[in-house]
């Protein structure tokens, strides 16, 4: 199901994506939104496989580098699954400097649940817009054999 999970990850970001592509009018606070996604994907990814992230949590930079960097992320994820037991425990210092230690499990959980919180947020902004957004919701990504 983790497998899934981030296969559904990476369909309904790239749904976000292709709306950042055709909208430039979208407001900021959403571009910073779907930037915090992609670097948080980034920085845990890194993470589980020891190295050093490029990106910072809050760094952000133009929606002309979204699909590069979420098709790098999810290469990094996909390895991750390949390579990584589930069960190993990652020790990492986090953005304030403090160390933690938590199963890879738990981590691949978390990208998935933090990319779906920020993506509801990132579809109210939309709206306020005036932009329809995608369809992002699971079930109906799977109904329709998208997943």
């Amino acid at each position: 199901m983790l497998e899934e999970s981030i296969r559904y990850t990476k369909v309904a970001d790239s749904k976000l994506i292709e709306i950042f592509k055709y909208h430039p009018e979208i407001s900021p606070k959403a571009i910073d939104l779907f930037t915090h996604v992609l670097n948080a994907q980034h920085i845990w990814a890194n993470r589980i496989l020891g190295l050093l992230p490029k990106y910072q949590v809050w760094e952000t930079y133009g929606t002309d580098m979204f699909e590069q960097i979420s098709t790098e992320n999810f290469e990094l994820l996909d390895q991750i699954v390949k390579t990584i037991t589930l069960d190993k425990e990652i020790t990492y210092t986090n953005s304030l400097g403090d160390q933690y230690t938590s199963l890879a499990k738990d981590i691949l959980f978390h990208v998935v649940n933090h990319s779906t919180y920020h993506r509801a947020q990132i579809a109210s902004l939309f709206k306020l817009d005036g932009i329809t957004p995608p369809i992002t919701d699971y079930i109906m990504l799977k109904r329709d054999h998208q997943l």
